[in-house]
């Protein structure tokens, strides 16, 4: 065994630090059930002398009670481990295995090759740099040929291997050889892969898998360990967009503050400028920590923790960026999706979706198309199936940090997992396409626009506003389901203040969408403008000595956190607290009817979240109480405060 001999010249420090500085290649075998997938690998370790010698020897014993090639040793037999596998004579699950030769290292993902187990396959494909794709030569381009080199192209494997195996079976023949490889050609033109290779092999018989092949002649390329060894895949990595999602904030003690994670692209100096998202908040990198001590610099994909020269506001699921290059946020997604769940999608259900470190609610609006395996044409569909791929517009309940895909891997990749069983059902890629609905909305970043406009300050100051209309102005926030008697109560306690003496003024959710915000829907993004457009709206309704009163559902912990950073100090969170049942029974104009009759969607409490404030500053129960009784408990709130009575401080 190789290895063992290189142990015993260079001893065991020598031999790791003369394997260790290798590059990595990490790929997959993939291709129809049946098409030599583990037999190759198999091979590819024997041959390149990686299988030790106890191991070959419970290989050969292994191969006179499970395998299937006679009296030889059954090479498949390595990477099938379950007794199931062995049984059946198939691969179902994605087996690693790792191997190293003079110029490289490699992780090898053996993926299974039958149709159910799909969601495998695109499982062991997701971290890989390069596909082997299996074809017997017998047997030709099959569906689930056509169907892994899809996922492949999707899941942004630029370099793919066409190993046409079982040239033994075909007497080697060149001309079969080339009929698959136009076959297969025609269908790849369809395909973003830029790097394809063809390579005529017998797994079984060990023909130009490590050693040239003496039997097909006619054959001039190099066989597939060389390949392997020599393939460049170094520039399809990103470098050049900083990209950390923070997986931990690392704090051991009151000196140390970091961020751990691992780099999904670009790299990382110390002294960068960089942006914590969402916050926006920036500082500059103080030092990049590893287990083997500080560096200057690091890059994709190494894990590190960042510590910052200031102390700004970092979370787990955070995205660490360049101040000059940075990913978007966004709750509304396009995504390629593969399709693993035994249910179908379901447009209008509420799944979980894993976009880098970050877990949220989301809703699949509309299946765009569906792709055909066969074709690659788009069909029409309102569904996805076990092993279906389409593209899939998708709402989140709060912006997510997310690149592209073909630009990023590790911010354009996400799962989706059913809320109920917590299994994933399935991968997308993330598309960085606009759609008419989107480049035609009036509603715009508008970070350029801020940089040429100066904010202008009143001459009259707010002590003078406050002793002229005899009070201190402040925000009351009213949230809670629909129904649940928020507008009630504001409109009665803006009733009680009036007569005390006071100015105060109303903003109702529901009267201000018929005018000011009439052009929002319920999505999240609108429901998020909504709220900001109100809480602004407060703010100078506050800066004119004017007490406000909202009347919002703004069901969203996060939203209600930056409604609060908008409002400033003197604001306060009511929670208008009742059961849902509680609020459907006060239904009077049928809102839950419908939204349960599903003729009207995104009804808070139905189909929308509500998530229940846990830090509010006055919570009250609207359905065991009367109205008047919340109203004097607002009141008695407040003068404890000190915003209304005798003495109310400014």
């Amino acid at each position: 065994m190789k290895h063992a001999e290189g142990i015993d010249r260079y001893g065991i420090e020598g031999y790791l630090e003369r394997y260790g500085d290798k590059g990595l290649l990490r790929f997959i075998t993939c291709g129809s059930v049946d098409d030599g997938k583990s037999t190759l690998i198999g091979r590819l370790l024997h041959d390149s002398e990686n299988v030790f010698d106890d191991h070959l020897r419970a290989l050969t014993k292994d191969s006179e009670k499970h395998g299937t090639t006679g009296e030889g040793i059954d090479f498949a037999l390595l990477v099938d481990g379950l007794a199931a596998e062995r049984e059946q004579g198939i691969t179902i699950d994605v087996a690693y295995r790792y191997f190293a030769t003079e110029r490289r290292k490699f992780i090898i993902a053996d993926c299974p090759g039958h149709e159910q187990y799909t969601r495998n396959m695109a499982t062991g494909a997701s971290t890989c740099d390069l596909a082997v794709l299996m074809i017997d030569a017998r047997l030709g381009v099959l569906d689930q040929t056509r169907r892994h080199a899809f996922i492949c192209s999707l899941l942004g494997i630029r370099h793919i291997i066409v190993a046409i195996n079982k040239m033994d079976l075909v007497d080697w023949s060149e001309d079969r050889f080339m009929e698959i490889r136009q076959q297969f050609s025609a269908f790849a033109a369809k395909l973003q892969v830029p790097d394809v290779h063809f390579i005529p092999l017998s797994a079984l018989m060990g023909e130009n898998v490590v050693n040239r092949s003496a039997h097909m002649e006619w054959y001039q390329g190099s066989p597939l360990l060389d390949h392997l060894e020599t393939v460049h895949v170094a520039s399809d990595r990103n470098l050049i967009d900083l990209r950390l999602a923070v997986q931990q904030v690392v704090r051991p003690d009151l000196n140390f503050r970091g961020f751990a994670g691992s780099i999904a692209s670009g790299i990382v100096r110390v002294g960068d400028s960089v942006v914590a998202l969402p916050s926006g908040q920036r500082s500059t990198v103080k030092s990049i920590v590893t287990w083997e001590g500080e560096l200057e610099e690091a890059f994709a994909p190494m894990a590190v923790t960042l510590t910052l020269a200031d102390e700004i506001d970092v979370s787990r699921g955070d995205v660490i960026a360049a101040v000059n290059n940075a990913p978007r946020m966004a709750t509304n997604l396009e995504a390629m999706m593969v399709w693993m769940g035994e249910d179908a999608l379901e447009i209008g259900k509420r799944y979980l979706a894993k976009v880098g470190s970050s877990t949220v609610q989301a809703v699949v609006r509309e299946v765009r198309y569906r792709a055909n395996v066969h074709s690659l044409h788009r069909e029409s569909s309102d569904a996805l199936t076990l092993n279906e791929i389409g593209r899939v517009a998708l709402e989140l309940v709060r912006p997510v940090t997310v690149d592209s895909y073909n630009k990023n891997r590790g911010m354009g990749s996400m799962i989706l997992i059913d809320r109920e069983s917590n299994s994933t059902v399935a991968c997308g890629m993330i598309v960085d396409r606009v759609t008419a609905e989107t480049s035609t909305s009036r509603r715009r970043d508008a970070g350029d626009a801020r940089s040429n406009v100066r904010a202008q300050r009143s001459k009259v100051p707010a002590a003078a506003r406050a002793q002229r209309l005899g009070q201190a102005p402040f925000i009351l926030w009213f949230t809670g389901l629909p129904r649940s008697g928020k507008s009630s109560i504001a409109y009665a306690l803006e009733e009680v203040l009036f007569k005390e003496g006071h100015l105060a003024h109303v903003l109702d959710g529901e009267n201000l969408r018929l005018g000011l915000n009439r052009d929002l829907g319920f999505s999240a993004e609108d429901r998020w403008e909504n709220q900001r457009r109100v809480a602004e709206l407060a703010r100078i309704q506050q800066d004119t000595g004017v007490i406000t009163l909202t009347a919002l559902v703004s069901p969203l912990a996060a939203d209600r956190a930056e409604v609060r950073r908008i409002l400033g100090d003197r604001a306060a969170m009511v929670f208008c607290d009742a059961a849902l049942e509680v609020c459907e029974s006060r239904d009077e104009e049928g809102l839950y009817r419908r939204a349960r009759a599903k003729e009207i969607r995104n009804v808070t409490g139905i189909d929308a979240p509500y998530e229940r404030p846990t830090h509010a500053d006055l919570t009250l129960d609207t359905a065991a109480e009367s109205i008047v009784a919340n109203v004097e408990r607002v009141m008695v709130f407040l003068r404890q405060r000190g915003w209304i009575g005798d003495g109310a401080k400014a």
